[in-house]
């Protein structure tokens, strides 16, 4: 397993809590989109890495990562000070449970966010696989504050983007929510699914565990939150061995 070392290209500062950027890509890089893999920096003669999910999809040339500040995080605190032309450490073989392949095929694919969760789905939405898979792909992205939207231009224009409207065909809805703020859609994304709000807001047929397939990445209380209340619906988890109609990333959310 061999640590490649990438040139910084692109930074950009959603909020003085989260940012992104963009880096070189070796090209014996392979990952499934949805994956993550160890990112880093060289501290103190020493690398210290972290599992980030790759923004990018993986028919890019460039690798792309969002990522909180944290100001006394080990990493965070120095990593959000990068410059361009820096070196990031990127370990070679990235891994994960956000990956289409986990899920059985089914009608609409759910993939709900909060934070920088949304990274994972991000490489997921602009890969043709994905619509071949469902008939609808449905991203939620819920924050505190309206500028924590981050790609909020992107993922709204997605279906009319010269290049991605071709590959999405107009499958994709993009529903996000703001909870600190005053926004047109307000509230926790658990409150929108559990009153039933969000399949009306969506425009899509109330959820069945049996044709509906869904996708958790954020805080740790909203993934357990939504994981027991689609399992009460009656979804089952999937994993690398067994394909299933849930899956997160046990990565961010252990418990």
């Amino acid at each position: 397993m061999a640590i490649l070392k990438e040139k910084v290209t692109d930074i950009h500062h959603w909020t003085d809590k989260t940012f992104s950027f963009k880096t070189t890509r070796d090209k014996g890089f392979r990952f499934k989109n949805g994956e993550f893999a160890m990112i880093g920096l060289e501290i103190e003669g020493r690398p210290l890495l972290r599992a980030y999910s790759v923004v990018s999809p993986n028919h890019e040339d460039h690798l792309e990562f969002l990522s909180i500040k944290v100001p006394n995080g080990p990493l965070t605190s120095k990593l959000q000070h990068i410059k361009l032309d820096d070196e990031i450490l990127v370990n070679s073989k990235p891994t994960g449970t956000l990956v289409c392949d986990y899920l059985l095929d089914g009608r609409n694919l759910f993939l709900f966010s909060t934070g920088t969760g949304l990274a994972p789905f991000m490489s997921i939405i602009r890969d043709p696989e994905t619509y071949e898979k469902f008939n609808k792909v449905i991203l939620t992205h819920t924050v505190r504050t309206v500028k924590e939207l981050a790609y909020y231009d992107v993922l709204n224009n997605l279906n009319n983007d010269e290049i991605y409207s071709q590959v999405t065909q107009n499958k994709f809805i993009y529903f996000n929510t703001v909870t600190r703020e005053k926004w047109e859609r307000t509230g926790r994304i658990t409150e929108w699914i559990e009153s039933g709000k969000l399949w009306e807001s969506v425009g899509v047929d109330t959820f069945d565990p049996k044709i509906d397939r869904v996708m958790i990445c954020g805080s740790e209380d909203m993934t357990f939150d939504l994981k027991e209340i689609f399992e009460k619906l009656g979804s089952i988890e999937g994993s690398t061995k067994v394909q299933g109609g849930l899956v997160i990333e046990k990565a961010f959310a252990e418990k």
